[in-house]
């Protein structure tokens, strides 16, 4: 595996600007991708198939876009016992996280005689994008249906790019059985979010599209944004590991090889204060598989500039091991998700521990969150005005000066006759 080693900077984002400038950019998809959006929403189904034959079954007859109610039940039954109990437990675990972030209770906040009611509803239809390619993702699955089934959406799809063969892998057809998704299509690539966002003779639009893919899938859902909703643009894996010279090397090692298999476009970092650590890490990842991933090591002064190259460079995973470095814990603030102590590698956040593993990527983790049911809730504000006449001699002039007459003359006209600017 590319190994590069650095210095920190006296300026942390400068650190994590030239982490992120190991991973070259990607080209431009932009015109290409508008193409195809452009072709699914003229043409629906006819395109649909076209683009499934050329880009995923190899030319093979894909099977029929909508996947049967018997034959998701047939991959569910087909599942091994293990893999049933690890899917299960997932979702198990995704949900008692997540019961807090559903409540569709109205919030009231009483000013004087008047109410405002903060209103939270589901949107009617969403949708979960599961990348295809290298291997199947029925992890995904249950990432991005929990959050949407919590949320009380009434309709979920999923989608996944078929196999030469032209059906979906088996085992993400049994998780979106087992998470109860509503409905499963045989797409993938842009033209899967060209058809969930305008629709077509098999598919229905929906009102939020969430979930990985490539740049093709990334760049489709920037471009049918406003159409519908989406959570981000999940670009490239990426983990920060912030060590100390009391961490365990082994399972450290492990964790930056396991984020490494995500392939092309990963970048794996360790930040430390400790040299031979460092040392150590960099013989290890520079013999592990070359999956195309990039690893850097960073040599800190001490572990409050580790802990500031790690906020300035936003990671979609961020590991704090040993003892010094988990004690910084409280004070990290840009992270898609934390992971704390030796026994939290990250993979148990990929398949098990119950955070979401559709994480802010590329920094993105300085504003966005990792995916929850909040993505697929709309708020709105429900408004009783009881006493209009102090709301309409404060806002009247601000009105005017706004050059809104009659938005002024609107809210004087609930004054009521009593009220002495009337008299």
């Amino acid at each position: 595996m590319q190994c590069e080693r650095l210095t920190a900077s006296e300026h942390p984002a400068t650190t994590a600007a030239a982490l992120r400038d190991l991973i070259p950019a990607p080209e431009s998809v932009r015109e290409r991708v508008a193409e195809i959006i452009a072709e699914v929403r003229g043409h629906g189904d006819v395109a649909l198939l076209d683009y499934t034959r050329r880009f995923d079954t190899a030319g093979n007859e894909p099977g029929a876009i909508k996947v049967r109610d018997d034959e998701l039940e047939t991959a569910k039954a087909a599942l091994s016992p293990e893999v049933r109990h690890g899917i299960e437990r997932a979702i198990e675990n995704l949900e008692a996280v997540m019961v807090g972030g559903h409540a569709h209770e109205p919030i009231a906040v009483e000013l004087g005689a008047n109410r405002i009611v903060q209103r939270r509803v589901p949107v009617d239809r969403a949708a979960v994008y599961v990348p295809g390619g290298r291997a199947p993702y029925p992890s995904t699955v249950v990432m991005g249906v929990v959050p949407a089934r919590m949320a009380g959406v009434a309709h979920i799809t999923v989608c996944a790019p078929p196999r030469s063969d032209g059906d979906v892998d088996p085992v993400v057809l049994a998780a979106a059985a087992l998470t109860g998704a509503s409905a499963v299509y045989r797409m993938g690539g842009a033209q899967a979010i060209a058809a969930l966002a305008y629709g077509t003779e098999s598919v229905p639009p929906v009102d939020v599209i969430v979930g990985p893919g490539n740049l093709y899938v990334q760049e489709a859902k920037r471009q049918v944004f406003g159409q519908v909703g989406i959570d981000g643009f999940a670009g490239p894996s990426d983990l920060l590991a912030l060590a100390t010279s009391d961490a365990d090397p082994e399972p450290l090692i492990l964790d930056l090889l396991a984020q490494a298999e995500h392939g092309p476009g990963t970048l794996v970092v360790a930040v430390s204060d400790a040299p031979e650590l460092l040392d150590l890490l960099e013989k290890r990842l520079e013999s592990g598989a070359d999956t195309g991933a990039v690893a850097a090591l960073v040599d800190a002064a001490d572990p409050e500039q580790a802990l500031a190259v790690a906020e300035a460079f936003a990671p979609e995973h961020l590991q704090l091991m040993g003892a010094h470095a988990e004690a910084l814990a409280d004070r990290v603030t840009k992270a898609g998700c934390l992971f704390v102590g030796s026994g939290a590698g990250t993979a148990f956040g990929d398949y098990i521990a119950g955070s979401n593993h559709i994480l802010p990527t590329n920094g993105a983790a300085r504003f966005a969150s990792s995916l929850r049911p909040g993505h697929f809730l709309r708020h709105f504000s429900e408004v009783r005005i009881a006493d209009p006449s102090e709301l309409a001699r404060s806002a009247a002039p601000l009105a005017r000066a706004e050059g809104f007459e009659l938005h002024a003359r609107s809210m004087e006209a609930r004054i009521r006759d009593n009220d002495p600017l009337r008299r």
